[in-house]
């Protein structure tokens, strides 16, 4: 009887214990703190994804005499999402030289992690590179370490003004997604096609959602007379690095860099940016041939 009571008595504790304890899983985010904290507000997306978007509107980059459109290639940006008991935080930063030395340095005593920076383009005037970061923590503590680190440049913070509806680009859009099989959307002048590889990616145990960077990222912004300038970026594994490298190279697309974003990655992936200027029609069967090496999710064109 002493050892039934003893029994009761024990699981009682435990049961009193699990009730009074803390859950393991935090409540989600209020997303709302987290954009006063950055000074940026961002949008939810699959995945359980806050996503922030940060353009470069302040600068005036030209490439081999295109005007570069922000939703083309100067898109700085962070993506929040719940991490166990934290929130895990992943971005690239569009920076100029002259930013990178003071930004990399608030990141770094802000245990905001550096995991890359490069260049995504050649010949750009002015050059621009992309500090892409990553932590795990408060979400928002993050965002004020993020914030503090993003007023150190000149990246416009604060409420902006969209437009009530974004303008159709003088593009065959319904061509683009036939051929790419995916289904694109019209961002600040320019098309954006995202297309998710077909398994998932993790980062320090986490799945890498889309909004978080891990799916192929191809950006047309129309030249005039049925041509673009595209850019973006492939999301490799390292047996399908060369086959498309070959593949864009064969069809004069330009390859511009190749190189890691994340560290800690599973598979481990390489990201190879591109640019060319050239009818749609050229571009399209030079990208449809590269996607044709990845292991890609395809969704039914409009």
């Amino acid at each position: 009887m002493q050892s039934r009571n003893t029994f009761i008595t024990a699981l009682a504790v435990v049961i009193a214990y699990a009730l009074s304890s803390p859950s393991s899983v935090a409540a989600p985010a209020n997303w709302s703190t987290v954009a006063a904290a950055l000074g940026k507000s961002g949008s939810l997306m699959p995945g359980d994804v806050y996503r922030v978007g940060l353009s470069r509107s302040d600068l005036q980059v030209t490439l081999d005499g295109v005007a570069i459109k922000p939703a083309l290639a100067l898109g700085s940006w962070l993506a929040f999402a719940p991490s166990g008991d934290k929130t895990m935080v992943m971005g690239d930063l569009v920076l100029t030289e002259g930013e990178i030395g003071p930004v990399m340095k608030k990141l770094g005593e802000e245990n905001i992690d550096i995991t890359a920076l490069h260049n995504h383009l050649l010949r750009a005037k002015p050059a621009t590179f992309y500090m892409h970061v990553f932590a795990q923590g408060d979400a928002v503590a993050l965002a004020k370490a993020l914030h503090d680190a993003l007023v150190l440049s000149k990246t416009p913070l604060g409420v902006s003004s969209l437009p009530a509806a974004q303008p159709n680009v003088d593009l065959d859009t319904a061509a683009i997604d036939k051929t790419l099989h995916a289904r694109g959307n019209v961002a600040g002048g320019v098309y954006q096609v995202g297309i998710p590889r077909r398994a998932p990616v993790t980062e320090h145990g986490m799945t890498v959602a889309a909004a978080m960077g891990s799916a192929e990222a191809i950006n047309f912004q129309p030249t005039g007379g049925g041509k673009a300038a595209i850019t973006g970026d492939f999301v490799l594994t390292a047996s399908e690095v060369n086959p498309v490298l070959r593949a864009l190279r064969g069809h004069d697309i330009e390859v511009t860099a190749l190189h890691n974003h994340m560290l800690d990655d599973e598979p481990r992936l390489f990201f190879m940016h591109f640019w060319a200027n050239d009818s749609l029609s050229k571009l399209l069967t030079g990208l449809s041939a590269a996607l044709g090496h990845i292991a890609v999710l395809q969704a039914s064109a409009k």
